[in-house]
């Protein structure tokens, strides 16, 4: 009985310790926190505090009241434009190719090359893809030079400019096209052979299935899905400034200019330029975890 009382007091100081101490499993995520809490809470809250401050330090909201000149306006309004076109573009081509990809019985090798391209192809973007696509369809480009050649198309002739609003969407296609496919095949996977069984048995046809069946429970991951590439378009810079320049009047640019920016120098109003990004992006990204959470829900 004595060893029986003494076993179990062991066993309870064992427990104690235990709960007391840190799983060594923690360890492994305390990089990732680490390198959140450096380069992405800090920088933010920094961004949020200067945006009601100046440069002395002291409390204002003049920064938040500059935000509405005409010249910041219209960079909102092109972003958002730019993000808008990028990101249904890319979700269309993103569907079509995610679908022929899981269900479109193509050979076995053609999905895991796509998805290959798809995860290089999603973070390819800076310098490297705007000289990709200057090189490709600027003036003196390799597409261009071959349509006139071969077709007497004179691309530029039409009203085409790779450092104009057209020129920066097809660009951001680029990454978003592969984006979307990677996060609608998990979706598409998700749709039950039985569903499609039990449509053909009731006498559906492939549109009947779609329009009554699929879309009504894909449709949370196809907007949600859109809004993240809407978040992914609006928050880039490196592809923007390498490509047009200051030619192209959107937020991060202009962000930048204030920031870095030799005659635009006014950090305070970059900062307040950055809080309306993290706003917008803040709302796009909140809004798909919601979707994300209701497509969930129905492809269990």
């Amino acid at each position: 009985m004595v060893e029986n009382v003494s076993a179990a007091t062991m066993d309870d100081h064992a427990a104690a310790a235990s709960r007391k101490r840190l799983p060594l499993s923690w360890l492994g995520v305390v990089p990732f926190f680490a390198f959140a809490l450096l380069f992405l809470i800090w920088p933010t809250l920094d961004l949020m505090i200067g945006a009601f401050q100046t440069p002395t330090g002291e409390f204002t909201l003049q920064n938040i009241a500059n935000l509405n000149q005409d010249s910041i306006i219209s960079a909102y309004k092109i972003s958002i434009q730019v993000s808008v076109a990028s990101a249904v573009l890319g979700a269309v081509f993103g569907f079509f190719l995610a679908h022929a990809a899981v269900m479109g019985n193509l050979p076995s090798w053609m999905r895991p090359t796509l998805t290959t391209f798809s995860g290089v192809a999603s973070n390819f973007a800076g310098v490297p893809l705007a000289f990709a696509f200057i090189a490709t369809l600027g003036r003196t480009g390799l597409v261009t030079t071959l349509l006139y050649s071969f077709f007497g198309i004179n691309l530029y002739s039409t009203g085409f400019n790779i450092l104009s609003f057209w020129g920066l969407t097809i660009t951001y296609l680029y990454f978003q096209i592969p984006l979307m496919v990677l996060i609608l095949m998990p979706a598409l996977d998700g749709l039950k052979k039985e569903w499609r069984e039990a449509a053909s048995i009731l006498g559906a046809t492939k549109v009947q299935f779609w329009t009554h069946v699929a879309f009504p429970v894909l449709w949370p991951s196809l907007l949600g899905a859109t809004m993240l590439l809407f978040a992914n378009a609006f928050g880039a810079i490196a592809t923007a400034y390498a490509l047009t320049g200051s030619s192209l009047n959107i937020v991060p640019i202009l962000l930048y200019a204030q920031i870095r920016g030799d005659v635009l120098h006014d950090p305070n109003l970059g900062y307040a330029l950055a809080l309306g990004m993290i706003v917008i992006t803040a709302l796009s990204n909140i809004t798909y975890i919601w979707l994300r959470a209701r497509s969930d829900r129905w492809l269990r």
